[in-house]
């Protein structure tokens, strides 16, 4: 429901950034957060889901006073993950299978720690939030 470039403002009605990008999961209809950004190319803001009064289109109200706000942490972006599955074959081969398989996960999907949104990432989330998609 949420659009990259809504306005967000804060408990006083000052406008405080944009969204930049809705946390949670589409598949399950869970919302956890936004990733609020105050200015065109900087970080990122996370605002949790409870700090969130309001939704109506084209902007966003939150409990939050400005200063609030501003005390909030850095959104990161998730980790990633792989799931590699088992094979169906039994016997000696299966424990050399199973350490091949390790191998190749974290070579090919390597498991992604949570991060900081890059400077081309920023990019990317200011022309999408100009263009409201």
């Amino acid at each position: 429901m949420i659009r990259p470039g809504w306005k967000v403002y804060a408990s006083d009605g000052t406008e405080v950034g944009e969204v930049d990008e809705v946390a949670g999961d589409d598949m399950h209809d869970i919302f956890d957060g936004l990733a609020v950004a105050a200015t065109a190319l900087g970080k990122p803001k996370y605002v949790p889901a409870e700090s969130v009064t309001t939704i109506t289109e084209g902007s966003v109200n939150l409990s939050l006073a400005p200063a609030e706000f501003e005390g909030t942490s850095e959104f990161l972006e998730p980790a990633t993950s792989a799931v590699i599955e088992p094979d169906d074959h039994r016997g000696l081969g299966e424990t050399l299978g199973a350490d091949v398989r390790k191998l190749e996960g974290k070579a090919i999907h390597p498991v992604e720690r949570q991060r900081s949104v890059g400077l081309v990432r920023r990019v990317y989330l200011l022309l999408r939030r100009k263009r409201g998609r």
